[in-house]
């Protein structure tokens, strides 16, 4: 009698998505209020396509702001939304010389996009072959006695890793090598001051290059669309002097409200590094991309096709492959290009230029016009996610730039990047403050009080030094 075989049953799929809560369900009622207002009532001075740029602008503030639903999801229906009511494709009448449908797709391949593809694929390919913990595990030796000098050579390392890596993965690999420097310390105030230096270097430490942090490259890419060009090098130039100064400031506030004199930390920390043909071959070309980075003005040519020429090496050698790269943070890439289809959106419909004109920015002087928009990237990073805050503000900046005098569109449009950076006052205020929080040692009361200081006094260092320094330096 044959026999007959049956497949097991597939158990049922499980939504494992949270219901929403009471935030998320009035982020949507308000989304669609605000998304339908333009659009049913007439704004004054504005017209048809500006009116349905103002809708979708609006809902974009609305779901990032309440994050009812994820941000990658807002940041590709910006991009759907602008097709079909402002794009030559659009579903309404539009004027003949309405955007092409084609320059808003063109976001999810813009050159920055895979600038930061590069990057997330070598700080993958870093914690693949252990390269992080290793270097990490090498360049804490010199920093071992002092547990004040201990707090110092973490941070270091965090912020150089954290200036080629996500901040996320950096606060990860480093609170993996912080696990036997928090047993060596005694409970309270000084495994609260070494644990909140992970998170804080990190922040602080991916404002150093263009493919630290979102941010960098949501103003990179505004800027690279109004013809700007910053390289690698001059991203560095401009924001490594502000993020040591920020970085030291920090481990100062540390010790002193943490770490007391005289505590001692006793390390023995070894290195195992993998000499196999694949690892070698990563950190050559890891070395090789991260020195024609910060060579570009040397040979011509762009960081952007340098990335690539990353990702291009690193899969034919196949020192990683296609499950790498489906490891990869799309989301974020995503959520950046819809930054970048969003300001470009606002710019190309004149909605700009109608935001601009409510208020009277021209009477308040461009050093003031900084300031404000300073302090609104902070406030706004601390209760929103940094790519949320960067992706709303920087469009409107670079708008403001081109109608006040004195004000320059590569320094407000760098500094609104650095600024949305500093906001660390909270758990939620970014994931290295998560992960902090997570481990129990740091109370939000310490949190604050830490991020608050450090967040106004690197945005006050920022808005009022930095754009001097830049000047006297020839990046301006």
């Amino acid at each position: 009698m044959p026999q007959v075989r049956t497949r097991p049953a597939r158990p049922a799929r499980q939504d494992r998505r949270p219901p929403l809560g009471r935030k998320e369900r009035i982020g949507l009622v308000l989304a669609v209020v605000v998304f339908l207002a333009p659009l049913l009532v007439d704004v004054p001075d504005l017209d048809p396509v500006g009116e349905r740029m103002l809708s979708v602008f609006l809902l974009a503030i609305v779901l990032w702001v309440t994050e009812a639903i994820p941000l990658v999801a807002t940041a590709v229906l910006v991009i759907g939304l602008e097709i079909l009511l402002v794009s030559d494709q659009a579903l309404l009448a539009v004027p003949e010389d309405s955007p092409e449908y084609s320059s808003f797709l063109e976001a999810l391949a813009n050159p920055v996009i895979i600038l930061f593809l590069g990057g997330f694929l070598i700080a993958d390919g870093a914690a693949k072959y252990h390269l992080d913990r290793n270097l990490a595990a090498v360049l804490i030796r010199p920093f071992t006695g002092s547990a004040r000098t201990t707090v110092l050579g973490l941070m270091v390392i965090t912020a150089l890793l954290s200036m080629f890596m996500s901040n996320t993965a950096t606060t990860a690999t480093m609170f993996a090598v912080l696990i036997p420097i928090l047993g060596a310390l005694p409970q309270g105030r000084p495994r609260a001051g070494v644990a909140l230096s992970i998170p804080v270097a990190a922040n602080v430490g991916g404002i150093g290059t263009p493919v630290g942090t979102p941010p960098n490259a949501i103003a990179l890419g505004a800027l690279a669309e109004a013809g700007y060009h910053i390289s690698f090098a001059q991203w560095m130039l401009m924001a490594v002097p502000l993020m040591l100064v920020i970085l030291l400031a920090a481990w100062l506030l540390l010790i002193i409200l943490f770490i007391p004199r005289g505590l001692g930390i006793d390390l023995d920390m070894t290195a195992s590094w993998d000499t196999d043909r694949k690892a070698v071959i990563f950190y050559a070309i890891a070395a090789a991309t991260i020195i024609l980075w910060m060579t570009e003005n040397l040979h011509g040519l762009s960081a952007n096709v340098v990335g690539f020429l990353a990702v291009v090496a690193l899969l034919v050698t196949q020192v990683m492959d296609g499950s790498d790269l489906g490891r990869l943070s799309w989301p974020v890439l995503w959520l950046v290009a819809g930054g970048i289809a969003l300001g470009d959106g606002v710019g190309s419909t004149g909605l700009d230029a109608w935001i601009l004109g409510l208020f009277r920015w021209e009477s308040m002087g461009a050093l003031v016009v900084l300031i404000v928009m300073g302090l609104l990237g902070l406030v706004m990073s601390n209760v929103i996610s940094h790519s949320a805050a960067s992706n709303l503000l920087i469009p409107l900046a670079m708008g403001l730039a081109t109608g006040i005098g004195g004000l320059d569109p590569v320094t407000i449009a760098v500094v609104l990047a650095l600024a949305c950076s500093l906001g660390m006052s909270l758990p939620i205020s970014t994931p290295p403050n998560a992960i902090a929080y997570a481990t129990g040692e740091v109370s939000t009361a310490d949190m604050a009080r830490t991020g608050i200081i450090v967040g106004l006094v690197g945005t006050v260092v920022l808005v009022l030094v930095m754009p001097t320094f830049w000047s006297l330096m020839g990046l301006l």
